[in-house]
């Protein structure tokens, strides 16, 4: 009897390969450590380096103690790192790669310099170096442009590295972090800042009418669950378990974990005469539970998957690129504002629950924020509080419509 076996397979992303990127798709076979070490260690290094333009490589074998590259070492091989997640690790190696390779007026590099030459100011010009990258293309036009993000990355990156190596080789890093308090601002002064747009509920209809039509299912009832419970895109598909929705001890409740914060309660499902607060949300969830094996609830359901078994939208790596394409595929399907995302879903239902009157007690007890200033005070959580936002959110979408029909039946 033929059994169905999972395999494993790796493909850079479409835009390295349109910008050549010569990473070539590869079938990793169906042992899963296997599949996994070669990515780790062969795949995604080589994939750094074409990104880096090499630079990632430059690693010297054994670095001169009390060098830059000495502490990138030390760091490395600390058991904090053991506890960073592969692809937080990643990205610290391109942020401290960036730094350490960074080429200085005498032709060395950064990251051969000595710990005790580095000076506020001195990591302070580096950075300003690093904020901006000028490129020459083709017809020898040049182009200057600021990568800010970047650069604060890098700095916070070494920031870590040498709190780090200080504690793990007190005597030969200095205490005085010269990576500390420099003041790194987001944003250039005067850019203005980029909010999250916000859907509403018509566009959240129109959302999960047109992820049903491709047979997206899962992501249809994610959005509802995003804009009812006000969980980020991160909760619902990386940390909401089957385990967490009704079970046998509380089938009354929902349990809800916010990994930002670590912040955690159980939602009332019903209010106090028995009646559900969110019965389309509940006849769905109640769907999947039947279904589902034990795990994440939202996994890719879809008949045209390559799996046989319905794998979870979030990757080993914590990775959610894949769904956020689905997610724009259904957008564009549902011919909605393009710049709508996922979490444009979350931002819509704390509107509905301000638009609703909702008192900043309630707010902060369904969006799980420890004070106003998110949504200086503190405020008790109550499953009341719970009960009575969820009940005005619905008298308030109900009170919407009806305006639109009486709006609509007077227009005609």
């Amino acid at each position: 009897m033929a059994t169905n076996q999972m395999a494993y397979y790796f493909t850079p992303p479409t835009w390295a390969r349109r910008q050549g990127c010569d990473l070539g798709p590869e079938a990793l076979g169906t042992d899963c450590a296997a599949a996994v070490e070669r990515v780790e260690k062969v795949l995604l290094p080589a994939f750094d380096s074409w990104r880096s333009q090499g630079l990632s490589d430059i690693v010297q074998a054994s670095p001169e103690t009390g060098t830059f590259d000495w502490l990138v070492h030390v760091f490395q091989a600390h058991q904090k790192w053991n506890e960073i997640d592969s692809n937080t690790q990643r990205q610290y190696r391109k942020s401290l790669a960036l730094f350490a390779n960074h080429e200085l007026k005498d032709g060395s590099r950064v990251g051969s310099k000595q710990l005790s030459d580095f000076t506020k100011a001195f990591v302070d010009a580096i950075y300003g170096k690093l904020l901006v990258v000028t490129k020459v293309g083709s017809n020898g036009e040049v182009t200057v442009r600021e990568r800010r993000r970047y650069a604060n990355v890098a700095m916070a990156s070494c920031r870590r590295a040498w709190f780090v190596g200080h504690r793990a080789q007190e005597k030969l890093v200095p205490a005085s972090n010269p990576f500390s308090r420099m003041g790194l601002k987001s944003r250039a002064p005067g850019r203005p800042i980029r909010a999250t747009p916000t859907a509403t509920w018509d566009e959240l209809v129109a959302f999960r009418d047109a992820a049903k039509r491709l047979d997206y299912h899962s992501i249809a009832t994610a959005a509802l669950l995003s804009w009812e419970w006000l969980q980020r895109e991160q909760h619902v598909f990386g940390a909401f378990d089957i385990s967490h929705y009704r079970p046998s001890e509380r089938p009354n409740s929902v349990r809800i974990v916010h990994p930002k914060n670590g912040e955690e309660a159980w939602w009332p499902l019903s209010d106090e005469t028995g009646a559900p607060l969110f019965p389309e949300l509940m006849d769905e969830l109640d769907e999947i539970k039947k279904t589902s094996l034990p795990g994440l609830v939202f996994r890719r359901d879809h008949a045209h998957r390559r799996s046989a078994t319905p794998l979870p939208w979030i990757t080993p790596r914590k990775d959610l690129r894949y769904l956020r394409s689905v997610v724009k595929k259904i957008i564009a399907e549902a011919s909605l504002r393009p710049e709508l995302s996922f979490t444009s879903f979350r931002h819509g239902g704390f509107t509905e629950g301000a638009d609703s009157d909702l008192t900043d007690a309630e707010l902060r007890a369904a969006g799980r924020h420890r004070s106003s200033r998110q949504l200086p005070t503190y405020a008790k959580r109550t499953g009341k509080q719970l009960i009575t936002a969820a009940k005005k959110r619905r008298e308030e979408r109900t009170r919407s419509l009806l305006i639109r029909l009486n709006a609509n039946r007077l227009a005609d």
